[in-house]
Protein backbone atom coordinates (compact mmCIF):
# COMPACT_ATOMS: atom_id res chain seq x y z
CA UNK A 1 0.00 0.00 0.00
CA UNK A 2 2.83 2.38 0.79
CA UNK A 3 4.36 1.82 -2.68
CA UNK A 4 1.05 2.68 -4.39
CA UNK A 5 0.86 5.97 -2.39
CA UNK A 6 4.38 7.08 -3.28
CA UNK A 7 3.78 7.22 -7.05
CA UNK A 8 0.84 9.72 -6.98
CA UNK A 9 2.81 11.79 -4.45
CA UNK A 10 5.78 11.76 -6.82
CA UNK A 11 3.53 12.95 -9.67
CA UNK A 12 2.28 15.87 -7.54
CA UNK A 13 5.84 16.92 -6.77
CA UNK A 14 6.79 16.76 -10.46
CA UNK A 15 3.69 18.75 -11.47
CA UNK A 16 4.35 21.40 -8.82
CA UNK A 17 7.96 21.66 -9.90
CA UNK A 18 6.87 22.08 -13.54
CA UNK A 19 4.45 24.89 -12.62
CA UNK A 20 7.18 26.72 -10.71
CA UNK A 21 9.64 26.34 -13.60
CA UNK A 22 6.99 27.64 -16.06
CA UNK A 23 6.24 30.66 -13.87
CA UNK A 24 9.92 31.51 -13.49
CA UNK A 25 10.45 31.14 -17.24
CA UNK A 26 7.52 33.51 -17.98
CA UNK A 27 8.83 36.04 -15.48
CA UNK A 28 12.36 35.98 -16.96
CA UNK A 29 10.96 36.29 -20.49
CA UNK A 30 8.79 39.31 -19.71
CA UNK A 31 11.05 41.30 -17.39
CA UNK A 32 13.07 42.92 -20.22
CA UNK A 33 9.83 44.19 -21.80
CA UNK A 34 8.67 45.65 -18.51
CA UNK A 35 11.89 47.41 -17.65
CA UNK A 36 11.76 48.96 -21.11
CA UNK A 37 8.24 50.25 -20.48
CA UNK A 38 7.42 53.59 -18.91
CA UNK A 39 4.31 52.16 -17.30
CA UNK A 40 5.19 51.35 -13.69
CA UNK A 41 2.30 48.89 -13.43
CA UNK A 42 3.79 46.73 -16.16
CA UNK A 43 6.44 45.30 -13.81
CA UNK A 44 3.77 44.25 -11.36
CA UNK A 45 1.85 42.66 -14.19
CA UNK A 46 4.84 40.55 -15.12
CA UNK A 47 5.53 39.50 -11.54
CA UNK A 48 2.01 38.44 -10.67
CA UNK A 49 0.64 37.06 -13.95
CA UNK A 50 1.62 34.46 -16.50
CA UNK A 51 1.86 35.08 -20.25
CA UNK A 52 -1.78 34.14 -20.78
CA UNK A 53 -3.06 36.35 -17.94
CA UNK A 54 -5.07 39.60 -18.04
CA UNK A 55 -2.14 41.90 -18.84
CA UNK A 56 -0.99 41.80 -22.43
CA UNK A 57 1.28 43.68 -24.80
CA UNK A 58 -0.52 45.89 -27.30
CA UNK A 59 0.39 46.07 -30.97
CA UNK A 60 2.69 49.05 -30.38
CA UNK A 61 4.64 47.07 -27.77
CA UNK A 62 3.74 49.41 -24.90
CA UNK A 63 2.48 47.63 -21.78
CA UNK A 64 -1.13 48.37 -20.92
CA UNK A 65 -3.03 47.59 -17.73
CA UNK A 66 -6.77 47.19 -17.96
CA UNK A 67 -7.50 48.41 -14.43
CA UNK A 68 -5.28 51.52 -14.65
CA UNK A 69 -5.58 53.33 -18.02
CA UNK A 70 -2.50 55.27 -19.09
CA UNK A 71 -3.22 59.01 -18.88
CA UNK A 72 0.29 60.21 -19.59
CA UNK A 73 -0.76 61.58 -22.99
CA UNK A 74 -3.44 63.81 -21.47
CA UNK A 75 -2.37 67.37 -20.78
CA UNK A 76 -4.35 69.99 -18.84
CA UNK A 77 -4.76 72.19 -21.91
CA UNK A 78 -6.13 69.28 -23.91
CA UNK A 79 -9.15 69.04 -21.63
CA UNK A 80 -10.84 66.11 -19.99
CA UNK A 81 -11.83 64.35 -23.17
CA UNK A 82 -9.33 62.40 -25.21
CA UNK A 83 -11.25 60.18 -27.61
CA UNK A 84 -9.81 60.70 -31.06
CA UNK A 85 -11.15 58.91 -34.09
CA UNK A 86 -8.71 57.78 -36.74
CA UNK A 87 -8.99 59.69 -39.98
CA UNK A 88 -11.48 58.32 -42.46
CA UNK A 89 -10.80 59.75 -45.94
CA UNK A 90 -13.73 61.05 -47.91
CA UNK A 91 -14.68 58.89 -50.86
CA UNK A 92 -13.07 60.68 -53.82
CA UNK A 93 -15.28 58.83 -56.28
CA UNK A 94 -18.23 60.93 -55.12
CA UNK A 95 -16.54 64.20 -56.09
CA UNK A 96 -17.72 65.75 -59.33
CA UNK A 97 -15.10 67.74 -61.27
CA UNK A 98 -17.31 68.20 -64.29
CA UNK A 99 -18.17 71.75 -63.26
CA UNK A 100 -14.87 72.54 -61.60
CA UNK A 101 -11.14 72.44 -62.34
CA UNK A 102 -9.17 69.27 -63.11
CA UNK A 103 -5.41 69.34 -62.49
CA UNK A 104 -4.93 66.24 -64.63
CA UNK A 105 -6.96 67.38 -67.62
CA UNK A 106 -5.44 68.59 -70.89
CA UNK A 107 -4.19 72.16 -70.32
CA UNK A 108 -2.44 72.59 -73.65
CA UNK A 109 -1.74 76.24 -74.41
CA UNK A 110 -2.13 77.40 -70.80
CA UNK A 111 0.59 78.92 -68.66
CA UNK A 112 1.73 76.69 -65.80
CA UNK A 113 2.54 78.17 -62.40
CA UNK A 114 3.91 76.78 -59.15
CA UNK A 115 2.61 75.95 -55.69
CA UNK A 116 4.97 76.15 -52.71
CA UNK A 117 4.46 74.43 -49.36
CA UNK A 118 5.10 76.37 -46.19
CA UNK A 119 4.69 75.73 -42.48
CA UNK A 120 4.08 79.01 -40.67
CA UNK A 121 5.40 78.60 -37.15
CA UNK A 122 6.54 80.64 -34.17
CA UNK A 123 5.75 84.31 -34.59
CA UNK A 124 4.45 86.84 -32.11
CA UNK A 125 3.73 86.27 -28.43
CA UNK A 126 4.08 82.75 -27.09
CA UNK A 127 1.22 81.61 -24.86
CA UNK A 128 2.00 78.15 -23.45
CA UNK A 129 2.22 75.94 -26.58
CA UNK A 130 0.88 78.43 -29.11
CA UNK A 131 1.55 81.87 -30.56
CA UNK A 132 -0.55 85.02 -30.88
CA UNK A 133 0.16 87.73 -33.42
CA UNK A 134 -1.05 90.75 -31.49
CA UNK A 135 -1.63 93.51 -34.03
CA UNK A 136 -3.32 95.93 -31.61
CA UNK A 137 -0.09 97.41 -30.23
CA UNK A 138 -1.48 96.94 -26.71
CA UNK A 139 -0.27 94.65 -23.94
CA UNK A 140 -2.51 91.79 -22.85
CA UNK A 141 -2.07 89.02 -20.31
CA UNK A 142 -2.92 86.20 -22.70
CA UNK A 143 -1.78 83.57 -20.20
CA UNK A 144 -4.40 84.64 -17.66
CA UNK A 145 -7.11 84.87 -20.29
CA UNK A 146 -6.29 81.34 -21.49
CA UNK A 147 -6.65 79.96 -17.96
CA UNK A 148 -10.05 81.58 -17.42
CA UNK A 149 -12.94 79.06 -17.68
CA UNK A 150 -15.24 79.26 -20.68
CA UNK A 151 -18.32 81.40 -20.15
CA UNK A 152 -20.56 78.79 -21.79
CA UNK A 153 -21.02 75.04 -21.75
CA UNK A 154 -22.36 72.71 -24.40
CA UNK A 155 -24.52 69.69 -23.66
CA UNK A 156 -23.57 66.33 -25.07
CA UNK A 157 -26.19 64.10 -26.68
CA UNK A 158 -28.65 66.97 -26.82
CA UNK A 159 -31.58 66.94 -29.22
CA UNK A 160 -30.99 70.62 -29.96
CA UNK A 161 -27.94 71.96 -31.83
CA UNK A 162 -25.13 73.25 -29.63
CA UNK A 163 -22.76 74.26 -32.45
CA UNK A 164 -23.45 76.18 -35.65
CA UNK A 165 -21.08 76.09 -38.64
CA UNK A 166 -21.60 78.50 -41.53
CA UNK A 167 -19.64 80.28 -44.25
CA UNK A 168 -19.66 84.00 -44.99
CA UNK A 169 -17.64 83.29 -48.14
CA UNK A 170 -19.29 80.05 -49.13
CA UNK A 171 -17.64 79.83 -52.54
CA UNK A 172 -14.02 79.81 -51.30
CA UNK A 173 -12.48 76.77 -52.96
CA UNK A 174 -9.40 74.54 -52.89
CA UNK A 175 -7.19 72.64 -55.30
CA UNK A 176 -8.72 69.42 -56.54
CA UNK A 177 -5.48 67.44 -56.05
CA UNK A 178 -2.22 67.56 -54.09
CA UNK A 179 0.01 68.96 -56.85
CA UNK A 180 2.78 71.56 -57.02
CA UNK A 181 1.38 73.46 -60.00
CA UNK A 182 -1.73 75.17 -61.33
CA UNK A 183 -2.81 76.48 -64.72
CA UNK A 184 -4.45 79.69 -65.94
CA UNK A 185 -7.88 78.09 -65.84
CA UNK A 186 -7.77 77.48 -62.08
CA UNK A 187 -10.20 79.80 -60.30
CA UNK A 188 -10.43 79.34 -56.54
CA UNK A 189 -14.08 80.23 -56.09
CA UNK A 190 -16.81 77.75 -56.82
CA UNK A 191 -20.29 76.74 -55.79
CA UNK A 192 -19.26 73.10 -56.17
CA UNK A 193 -19.57 71.84 -52.60
CA UNK A 194 -17.16 68.99 -53.25
CA UNK A 195 -14.28 71.47 -53.50
CA UNK A 196 -15.14 74.53 -51.39
CA UNK A 197 -15.36 75.34 -47.68
CA UNK A 198 -18.72 73.59 -47.45
CA UNK A 199 -16.86 70.27 -47.75
CA UNK A 200 -14.74 71.30 -44.77
CA UNK A 201 -17.81 72.26 -42.76
CA UNK A 202 -19.37 68.90 -43.58
CA UNK A 203 -16.44 67.01 -42.02
CA UNK A 204 -16.38 69.17 -38.89
CA UNK A 205 -20.13 68.81 -38.39
CA UNK A 206 -20.19 65.06 -39.09
CA UNK A 207 -17.31 64.41 -36.69
CA UNK A 208 -18.82 66.47 -33.86
CA UNK A 209 -22.23 64.87 -34.35
CA UNK A 210 -20.68 61.40 -34.13
CA UNK A 211 -18.99 62.44 -30.89
CA UNK A 212 -22.31 63.50 -29.37
CA UNK A 213 -22.13 67.27 -29.84
CA UNK A 214 -25.12 68.12 -32.01
CA UNK A 215 -23.98 70.44 -34.77
CA UNK A 216 -25.92 72.36 -37.39
CA UNK A 217 -24.18 73.13 -40.69
CA UNK A 218 -25.83 76.01 -42.54
CA UNK A 219 -24.72 75.99 -46.20
CA UNK A 220 -26.48 79.19 -47.22
CA UNK A 221 -24.55 81.07 -49.93
CA UNK A 222 -23.67 84.61 -48.80
CA UNK A 223 -21.12 85.69 -51.41
CA UNK A 224 -23.02 85.56 -54.69
CA UNK A 225 -21.86 89.16 -54.58
CA UNK A 226 -18.83 89.79 -52.41
CA UNK A 227 -19.86 93.15 -50.93
CA UNK A 228 -22.26 92.81 -48.03
CA UNK A 229 -21.53 89.12 -47.45
CA UNK A 230 -21.00 89.61 -43.70
CA UNK A 231 -24.27 91.52 -43.39
CA UNK A 232 -26.06 88.64 -45.07
CA UNK A 233 -24.29 85.91 -43.11
CA UNK A 234 -25.03 87.48 -39.73
CA UNK A 235 -28.72 87.48 -40.64
CA UNK A 236 -28.44 83.74 -41.28
CA UNK A 237 -26.68 83.23 -37.94
CA UNK A 238 -29.24 85.24 -36.01
CA UNK A 239 -32.06 83.35 -37.69
CA UNK A 240 -30.50 79.99 -36.78
CA UNK A 241 -29.85 81.09 -33.20
CA UNK A 242 -33.43 82.30 -32.90
CA UNK A 243 -34.73 78.93 -34.06
CA UNK A 244 -32.25 76.91 -32.01
CA UNK A 245 -31.76 78.78 -28.74
CA UNK A 246 -29.26 76.23 -27.35
CA UNK A 247 -26.52 77.15 -29.84
CA UNK A 248 -23.40 78.15 -27.89
CA UNK A 249 -20.66 77.92 -30.54
CA UNK A 250 -20.77 79.68 -33.92
CA UNK A 251 -17.90 79.05 -36.34
CA UNK A 252 -17.45 80.91 -39.62
CA UNK A 253 -15.21 78.61 -41.68
CA UNK A 254 -13.07 80.26 -44.37
CA UNK A 255 -9.89 79.59 -46.29
CA UNK A 256 -6.96 81.96 -46.89
CA UNK A 257 -5.02 82.88 -50.04
CA UNK A 258 -1.25 83.43 -49.94
CA UNK A 259 1.48 83.98 -52.49
CA UNK A 260 1.51 85.68 -55.88
CA UNK A 261 -0.12 85.23 -59.26
CA UNK A 262 2.83 83.09 -60.32
CA UNK A 263 3.34 81.10 -57.12
CA UNK A 264 0.59 80.20 -54.69
CA UNK A 265 1.48 79.15 -51.13
CA UNK A 266 -0.22 76.41 -49.21
CA UNK A 267 0.26 76.00 -45.47
CA UNK A 268 0.94 72.46 -44.31
CA UNK A 269 1.92 70.31 -41.35
CA UNK A 270 2.14 66.56 -40.89
CA UNK A 271 0.33 64.39 -38.38
CA UNK A 272 0.37 60.61 -38.30
CA UNK A 273 2.40 60.64 -41.54
CA UNK A 274 -0.40 62.48 -43.36
CA UNK A 275 -0.12 65.99 -44.76
CA UNK A 276 -2.72 68.46 -43.55
CA UNK A 277 -3.47 72.16 -43.91
CA UNK A 278 -2.68 74.60 -41.13
CA UNK A 279 -5.46 76.66 -39.57
CA UNK A 280 -5.53 80.30 -38.51
CA UNK A 281 -7.89 81.47 -35.76
CA UNK A 282 -9.01 85.10 -35.92
CA UNK A 283 -10.05 86.75 -32.67
CA UNK A 284 -11.25 90.35 -32.58
CA UNK A 285 -10.76 93.15 -30.09
CA UNK A 286 -13.03 96.07 -29.19
CA UNK A 287 -11.34 97.63 -26.17
CA UNK A 288 -12.60 101.10 -27.12
CA UNK A 289 -16.23 99.97 -27.62
CA UNK A 290 -16.31 101.03 -31.25
CA UNK A 291 -17.88 97.88 -32.73
CA UNK A 292 -20.56 96.78 -30.25
CA UNK A 293 -18.34 93.83 -29.43
CA UNK A 294 -18.47 93.90 -25.63
CA UNK A 295 -17.83 90.17 -25.22
CA UNK A 296 -14.53 90.15 -27.13
CA UNK A 297 -12.51 88.90 -24.14
CA UNK A 298 -14.77 85.87 -23.81
CA UNK A 299 -14.24 85.09 -27.49
CA UNK A 300 -10.50 85.54 -27.03
CA UNK A 301 -10.60 83.04 -24.17
CA UNK A 302 -12.29 80.49 -26.45
CA UNK A 303 -9.87 81.23 -29.30
CA UNK A 304 -6.81 80.77 -27.07
CA UNK A 305 -8.13 77.44 -25.82
CA UNK A 306 -8.62 76.20 -29.38
CA UNK A 307 -5.19 77.46 -30.42
CA UNK A 308 -3.34 75.96 -27.45
CA UNK A 309 -5.22 72.66 -27.49
CA UNK A 310 -4.62 72.25 -31.21
CA UNK A 311 -0.87 72.74 -30.76
CA UNK A 312 -0.86 70.33 -27.82
CA UNK A 313 -2.71 67.60 -29.70
CA UNK A 314 -1.28 68.23 -33.17
CA UNK A 315 1.97 70.23 -33.10
CA UNK A 316 2.28 72.52 -36.11
CA UNK A 317 -1.46 72.63 -36.79
CA UNK A 318 -1.89 76.34 -36.16
CA UNK A 319 -0.54 79.48 -37.67
CA UNK A 320 -0.15 82.26 -35.07
CA UNK A 321 -3.56 83.55 -34.01
CA UNK A 322 -4.55 86.84 -35.62
CA UNK A 323 -5.65 89.27 -32.88
CA UNK A 324 -6.63 92.76 -33.99
CA UNK A 325 -9.29 95.45 -33.97
CA UNK A 326 -12.10 93.70 -35.87
CA UNK A 327 -15.38 92.06 -35.07
CA UNK A 328 -16.72 90.34 -38.18
CA UNK A 329 -19.67 88.38 -36.72
CA UNK A 330 -17.91 87.30 -33.53
CA UNK A 331 -20.13 89.49 -31.35
CA UNK A 332 -23.15 87.17 -31.77
CA UNK A 333 -22.08 85.01 -28.81
CA UNK A 334 -19.09 84.17 -26.61
CA UNK A 335 -18.30 81.11 -28.71
CA UNK A 336 -18.26 82.85 -32.09
CA UNK A 337 -15.01 82.75 -34.09
CA UNK A 338 -13.68 82.95 -37.62
CA UNK A 339 -11.30 80.12 -38.57
CA UNK A 340 -9.39 79.89 -41.83
CA UNK A 341 -8.47 76.36 -42.89
CA UNK A 342 -5.66 76.20 -45.42
CA UNK A 343 -5.34 78.34 -48.54
CA UNK A 344 -6.64 78.11 -52.07
CA UNK A 345 -3.50 76.10 -52.93
CA UNK A 346 -4.19 73.33 -50.40
CA UNK A 347 -5.83 70.21 -51.74
CA UNK A 348 -9.34 69.27 -50.71
CA UNK A 349 -7.91 66.10 -49.11
CA UNK A 350 -5.55 68.13 -46.91
CA UNK A 351 -8.26 70.45 -45.63
CA UNK A 352 -10.74 67.67 -44.99
CA UNK A 353 -8.11 65.91 -42.89
CA UNK A 354 -7.55 69.13 -40.95
CA UNK A 355 -11.31 69.47 -40.49
CA UNK A 356 -11.47 66.17 -38.65
CA UNK A 357 -8.50 67.10 -36.46
CA UNK A 358 -10.13 70.45 -35.67
CA UNK A 359 -13.32 68.67 -34.65
CA UNK A 360 -11.25 66.57 -32.22
CA UNK A 361 -9.77 69.79 -30.81
CA UNK A 362 -13.20 71.37 -30.41
CA UNK A 363 -14.50 68.29 -28.65
CA UNK A 364 -11.68 68.48 -26.13
CA UNK A 365 -12.05 72.23 -25.55
CA UNK A 366 -15.82 72.08 -25.16
CA UNK A 367 -15.55 69.17 -22.74
CA UNK A 368 -13.31 71.00 -20.25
Amino acid sequence: MKRKGKFPKFLKVVASFAIVITAVFCLIRRLPECFGSQNSAALAAAVFTLADGEYRLSDNKEETVATEPDTSSVTPSAGKKTNEESYKPVDKSNRDKSNYYDSFADHTGEEKYSIAEKTIGADGTQVENCFVKNKTGLDFDFESILKTPLTFKVKENSDSPQVLIYHTHTSEGYMDEDVDYFYDSFYSRTQNEDFNVVAVGNVIADTLNKKGIKTLHDKTVHDSTYNGSYDRSVQTVQSDMSEYSDIKVVLDIHRDALGTDDCKVKTVFTYDDKKAAQIMVLSGCDIYNERGFENWQNNLNFALKIQNTAETMYPGMTRPMSFDFFAYNEYVCDGSLLIEIGTDANSIDEVEYTAQLLANVLYNVLGE
